[in-house]
Parts: C-alpha cells; structure tokens; sequence
C-alpha cells in the first residue's frame, strides 16, 4: 500500500508530477508491433479512468507516426457526451509555447532583440523594472517579477473580463522578487508581459497573431483562443472531483490566463504542433534550438523557452531518456504534452478533471513504447472502503481494510480517507464513519485532521469524553486548529 500525501494545487501554475506509484515489474509489454504496444497502452489508461484517475483524451506517437489515440471519460458530465480526439480542452500553461514561438518568430524576423530590456517593447511599464528585465528573463521565468497566480485574492476577480493592461496592473508596480536573471521562479506574469509586447510589434491582437503565424499554417484547426462567447463545437466541460463525486468548477474568464494559458487544443492538433517542431516550417533551425537550450536549472531540470528539458523514465526502471515537456492545470484542467526528439516520440494528455496522475501515466506509457516493464495504477483504499462498507456493513469494511492496507495494487491517502467518512455523516451513518475515521488514525497517526474528524462523529454519537479526547490530540498536533478549539468550546472545555 502506498501512501500519498494531500496535495493542493495552484489556480493557474502548470503542473508537473513528479511521484510515481503501481504494480511493477510483471506488466512487460510485448516487443513486435505498433498493435501490441496499442493494447498495453489501452489497458493502462482504461485502468487509469476506470478508477477515476482520467478523464479526457489521448494520442501517443512513435518513430514519427501515432499509434494510439483514443477519448476516455465525458466531455459533458451532465448530457453524458464521450470524450472523443476531436474534443476540444483548454490546455492551461501548454499555451506557453505558442507564445514563446511566436516571440521566437519577431526574434528570427529581426523585429524584437531576445537581449533587450522589456522597456524597449513596452515603455508603460514601470521604469525601474522595466531596464531591468529582457525578454530572456520573461521567457525562462527568471524576470523576478511577482506571480499574479499564486495571489491571495486570485478567486477575487477570476470571474472578470479583464483587458492586458488591467492584468498587468496587478503585479507591475510590485517589487521584484530576486534579482533578474539569478533565480528561477515560474512566473504567468511575465508570459502575460510577452503577450502584450507581441501585440505592441505586431498591432495586431494576441488571437489573431497566433492565428497567423501557428495555426493557420499547421492547419491546426481545432485550435484557438478560448473566448467564452463562441459557439464551440465539441468543447469539453470542466470538472474536480471531490466528496466522491464530480462537480463543476467555478467560471474562469479566460481573458485572465491571456497569453500563459488562455487556449484550447485537441490531441489531433497538438500532434500537428509536435510534427511542425522537428522542421524549419515555422522557425529557422538556430531559433528552434534556442527554445530547446537548457537556459534556467530547476528541481533536476531546467527551463527552455516554453518547454521543461529533462530526463523521463523509461517505465520502471531506472533507465531514462531526454525529453521535453509542458503541463497545464487551472480549475477542472491538467494537461500535459511531453515529446523525446531521440526517437520522434510524443505522449499527448488532455483531461477535463483535476484528478490526475499525467506524469505517472506517462511514466509508463514510455515504458510501453521502450518495450520496458511500467507500473499500472493503484486503486483508492478509501474509495473502495466506502463502498464496502455500504454494501456489505462495517465488519466487512475493516476486514477489507485490514486485507489491502498493504497490498500494492491500492494505496490510501488521508484526504480520502477523511472524504470517506464525512460522506457517512452526512448520511447519518456516524458509527461507520467512526469506523472509518479509527481507520483513518491507524494510518496516519500523525495527522491532525483525522482526529478532529473523529471527534466530529464521536460527538454526533453522544460520545463527548472521546470527542474531548480526540479534539485535544488534534490540537497537539496541530495548536492552529481553531476549529478544534471551537468544538472544545461547546463541549465545554476551555481552551486558551
């Protein structure tokens, strides 16, 4: 059983799992064709959804040609619509590289100097930032300037249509957060300031330079900016999933996002853009290779211009190969396009939910095309507990429990395990959720929640000395707790 740790993720910043979870060693694809590599990667990712993991749609290359793509899930939860190759995802920070593309291309045509100051493209920004940082530092988020996304009141105007300008004026007379150029820090502001700097050369919209200059020579058709208003067919809702069931996420003005993450794209149309990557089509050669140069180091990787450079996995084992990537994630999205130029290679995740695990999926989808041994998903200990106990009573429920807690196709996170319970208290079913929360300790006997959700169900069932005992551990292990403080407040315990 392996244990997973609660993970929170930020509104617009791209996402890029790291952890790498399954059954190992005894899922050795066979060697021969394309077909039997195409069953491998079927069954992986059918895995995957049907245990609530994906939800989106799919297409694989290898040696230059697709070998795989495929729709998993709904695109519309609520009509019951599949998802199809042809659905059209918002791809979050992929957008990234169109923009940085697109930087590139006023680079090559002499109109833009990658080494300039950005005052010289954009003379209302703030003097004193502004000869400071160069269009490199926007492109490897190294310009030290303030992350509107990690904001504390991002949620506070996300609903909004916003102009460039206005978006800009959130952060521009911030103060630097390091010295330009020495530290890296992913900043969607600063791809925010190369939107506007292509508008101000080009006087053209974003939209419509992007449309110009990238789609409408790849014929990427199914690709654009993701104005609300449209009428867009086979445009994908947006979902996370919590409390054991899907929802809809909150309303995202995709003006805000802008040039750091504002398009959509299908798997078709990104295969396209990774076709279009290996010649001259819309860059020369010398400015290809710049946005794949390892400019800025990161956490075991570095930075190009638009695009992660680092080592993938082959499967699991310890053999890797160099590749380049990009993810995505904001309310109800991940995304996730990871290409290895070696061997023309491009693994190409969209999922409409936030509930994902596309680094570990492509893990071992490249374990698949390499012919290596890969790990399939593990199943949710708490998810299946729940439905256990709901079936078959308590007794079964922690027998169960006890039977998988260390078997490795399941794993158990506390977050789940929480949900769990809180879903049988709200049925009025506080001695399984009782149950569940004891279970909950077993594994995690450091956590503060677990104990103050027991107390919870220790109260609605009249236990108050136990819920006393419990609120105080949680307290122990956590002195902010306020609401334990609170519910010790109404057991009439005093607290400081």
């Amino acid at each position: 059983m392996k244990i997973k740790s609660l993970v929170t993720f930020p509104i617009l910043l791209s996402i890029f799992i790291l952890s790498c979870t399954g059954q190992s060693s005894s899922n050795r694809p066979s060697t021969d064709t394309s077909s039997q590599k195409a069953e491998q990667l079927d069954k992986l990712i059918s895995t995957y959804t049907n245990y609530d993991q994906f939800n989106g749609a799919v297409l694989i290359s290898n040696e230059g040609k697709v070998i795989y793509k495929k729709g998993f899930g709904l695109a519309n939860m609520e009509w019951d619509i599949p998802n199809a190759t042809d659905t059209k995802h918002r791809i979050a920070s992929i957008t990234k590289q169109f923009t940085a593309m697109l930087i590139l291309q006023l680079a090559a045509d002499n109109k833009l100097d990658l080494q300039a100051p950005i005052s010289t493209y954009l003379p209302n920004y703030p003097k004193e930032t502004a000869e400071r940082v160069t269009i490199h530092h926007l492109l490897t988020h190294t310009s030290g300037i303030p992350d509107y996304g990690r904001f504390s009141n991002y949620r506070s105007f996300e609903r909004d249509r916003h102009r460039p300008q206005e978006i800009i004026d959130l952060f521009a007379d911030l103060p630097l957060e390091s010295t330009p150029g020495e530290e890296y820090s992913y900043c969607n502001s600063g791809y925010v300031l190369l939107g506007v700097v292509i508008e101000n050369i080009t006087q053209k919209s974003y939209a419509d330079v992007l449309q110009e200059k990238i789609l409408t020579p790849l014929g990427m058709v199914n690709t654009g900016y993701d104005y609300q208003w449209p009428l867009l067919k086979n445009r994908a809702s947006s979902y996370y999933y919590t409390w054991g069931q899907y929802r809809n996420t909150n309303y995202l003005d995709m003006s805000l996002p802008y040039a750091a993450g504002a398009l959509y794209s299908t798997v078709e149309d990104l295969y396209l853009w990774d076709q279009a990557l290996y010649t001259e089509q819309l860059l020369p050669q010398a400015y290809l290779d710049m946005m794949f140069q390892k400019h800025a180091a990161t956490r075991g990787r570095h930075y190009g211009y638009g695009w992660f450079l680092g080592d993938l996995p082959k499967g699991s084992t310890d053999e890797k190969v160099a590749s380049v990537s990009h993810g995505g994630g904001m309310d109800g999205i991940r995304t996730l396009i990871t290409r290895v130029p070696s061997n023309k290679s491009a693994i190409i995740l969209l999922s409409n939910t936030e509930n994902n695990e596309l680094r570990e999926m492509t893990i071992a989808i490249n374990g698949i095309l390499y012919d290596q041994p890969y790990d399939l998903p593990k199943k949710s200990i708490a998810t299946s507990l729940l439905e256990v106990i709901e079936k078959d009573g308590t007794a079964k429920g922690v027998a169960f429990f006890e039977a998988k807690k260390n078997d490795d196709g399941y794993y158990i996170e506390e977050q789940e395990m929480v949900i769990a319970g809180y879903q049988l208290l709200q049925k009025d079913q506080a001695k399984e959720a009782a149950v569940v929360f004891e279970l909950a300790i077993q594994a995690f006997p450091n956590a503060f929640n677990v104990y103050d959700s027991y107390g919870e169900a220790l109260m609605a069932l009249g236990e108050n000395a136990k819920a006393i005992e419990n609120y105080q551990k949680s307290i122990e292990l956590n002195p902010g707790n306020e609401n334990g403080k609170r519910k010790l407040e109404e057991l009439g315990v005093k607290t400081e």
